[in-house]
């Protein structure tokens, strides 16, 4: 349930109503009611929600959207609604409406009843594939693999909350151009720990995690691959080495809390001859032509720079052929909404792919591609480049070793995807309220430690129906209530704009109320029981949404700190 979209439909409902009644009336004149939107307006003297319904109905009026405004005001028939105090017509034409707290006083019973269910919006129905990370298996996860995987976990946490039917997917890069550099790679290594005086490929992958992959190679086969025809020798170092990247790759994520629910293979596409079918198809189509003996497709007429090579003049598919085959296979699976997380250096494949899309009969609509900025780690205001151990790149595992899983994927969400992230690894670290995770972990765990002084003192939560909600009337109290009956809509509005930050945002939001709250009054011990039981209630539904919301961020609730 989501008590603040119930309001907000409420609210649409009587503006409806009265447009209906003025129009019969003769007062308004219009063929259709607009798509106008209920929203919480940014300043609290403007009221707790907004509708901008005159504005847009001006023009098909021919009347002054203020003018409108207030013939809908005197058409509402508000006699039987008790938690609205007022409504007033505001700035161009803004109906502004005030609502008294009664509302709030129905949220803890709400919030009781579903319990760790709270946020839930309700089955919708849709079926949303998120793929995210990705990674090349070449290699070790880096920050911008970390950052894709901490977002897209949220995303899918946050979607399924909101009620779709929620697919993880990881797409294995394991064909193509760079599984030929790392099979030359793996054989250069192979062959020079075995003794042999070779070059190392120039375009080679020359990192000391393929040295260490080709040392387990040799304590498996020994130098028996000397033997095998060259061919052989580099599928076998490949597909070895693959396993074990996909095994590393796998047990990383999971060590940062994200488990796939699908591990998609490149290498089946071209097997399956899914790729060459999607170019047969758009040649058929008239989507690809052919130039200097290599075929494009004609992305230009979806709104990219340049049109796109799909085949190679060596009779090779690209990269980006493989992805629109990628993509068909997706929507074939029957997903209604398909969610990609790149790094924003793919920006310029973002048009053509939804054009691919468009080209083969796929609404593109139906294809979302979230692009994040760049990570720089900071320690001591030192940009952070190397890692200690290996002298590369720091991994997403030395990442966790050192600040631990909760900091690392908080801190990761917090930002906008499109904004660049600068991570202190000092802050991730700090035991104070000046790191944003400890902070929210803080507020939970004090909550706990309210309850187990209660439990001390021989003090019980009563039965809910033995509690009076309205004796919560200080501003923190009510202020805490009104974050609260956010949570589900917070829900909604980040998965509809695919904005997992947001939750992050709200979680601290109510944190800060929280503290406010305990710093300003008392909870226990108070010669009032009927509001000592009422603040524990509250205390108990603020506990109840923080942990829900901590757990949407795939970060835990400590009940001590």
């Amino acid at each position: 349930m989501n008590p603040i979209q119930e309001l907000k439909n409420f609210l649409e409902n009587t503006v409806k109503d009265a447009l209906v009644k003025a129009k019969d009336e003769g007062l308004i004149n219009y063929e259709n009611i607009p798509d106008f939107v209920i929203e919480v307006p940014r300043e609290k003297e403007h009221g707790d929600f907004a509708c901008n319904v005159a504005m847009l109905l001006a023009r098909q009026a021919r009347m002054a959207p203020r003018k409108i405004a207030e013939i809908i005001v005197e058409k509402m028939d508000l006699s039987k609604v008790s938690f609205i105090n007022k409504v007033e017509v505001a700035g161009a034409g803004f109906i502004n409406f005030f609502l008294s707290v009664e509302w709030l006083y129905d949220v803890p019973l709400l919030v009781q009843k579903m319990g760790e269910r709270y946020g839930y919006n309700g089955e919708k129905g849709e079926k949303v594939q998120v793929e995210f990370v990705s990674a090349n298996p070449t290699g070790n996860l880096h920050m911008g693999n970390a950052r894709g995987g901490a977002l897209g976990d949220t995303l899918a946490n946050v979607l399924e909350l909101a009620g779709y039917k929620v697919e993880r997917e990881f797409y294995i890069n394991d064909a193509g151009n760079q599984i030929e550099i790392f099979g030359d790679s793996l054989e250069a290594r192979y062959l020079q720990l075995t003794g042999h005086d070779v070059p190392f490929p120039e375009n080679g992958y020359a990192g000391q995690d393929v040295v260490e992959t080709v040392k387990n190679i040799i304590v498996h086969y020994g130098d028996s691959l000397l033997n095998l025809p060259a061919e052989e020798r580099r599928k076998i170092l490949v597909e070895y080495a693959l396993n074990e990247k996909i095994t590393y790759i796998r047990r990383s994520l999971e060590n940062f809390g994200i488990v796939y629910d699908v591990w998609f293979s490149e290498k089946t596409l071209h097997e399956s001859g899914k790729v060459k079918e999607v170019i047969d198809y758009l040649k058929e189509q008239g989507y690809v032509y052919e130039k200097d003996g290599a075929l494009w497709f004609k992305s230009t007429l979806f709104g990219d720079e340049k049109d796109e090579v799909v085949m190679r003049s060596n009779g090779l598919p690209t990269y980006f052929a493989a992805d629109i085959a990628y993509h068909k296979d997706k929507f074939e699976r029957g997903f209604d909404w398909v969610i990609n997380i790149w790094g924003a250096d793919h920006h310029g494949h973002v048009a053509r792919m939804k054009g691919a899309m468009k080209a083969l009969g796929y609404d593109p609509d139906r294809l979302d591609i979230l692009l994040m900025q760049l990570v720089r780690l900071y320690r001591g205001g030192n940009i952070v480049r190397m890692s200690k151990r290996t002298g590369t790149t720091v991994t997403l595992d030395e990442l966790i070793e050192e600040v631990g899983k909760d900091a690392a994927r908080f801190f990761f969400v917090m930002r906008s995807p499109d904004s660049h992230l600068d991570f202190d690894l000092e802050l991730a670290k700090k035991q104070s309220q000046d790191n944003p995770v400890y902070y929210v972990q803080y507020a939970h765990a004090r909550i706990c430690s309210i309850f187990r002084q209660a439990e001390t003192l021989g003090i019980k939560l009563p039965p809910l129906e033995e509690i009076d909600p309205k004796k919560l009337k200080e501003a923190e109290e009510l202020e805490l209530l009104r974050k609260i009956a956010d949570f589900p809509e917070e829900i909604n509005i980040a998965a509809r704009s695919m904005a997992p930050h947001r939750i992050a945002r709200y979680v601290l939001d109510l944190a800060a109320l929280f503290h406010s709250f305990y710093n300003s009054h008392r909870v226990l011990n108070h010669e009032d029981k009927a509001l000592q039981d009422a603040r524990l209630l509250l205390m108990d539904i603020t506990r109840i949404t923080l942990k829900n919301a901590l757990t949407v961020l795939g970060v835990s609730a400590p009940e001590q700190m």
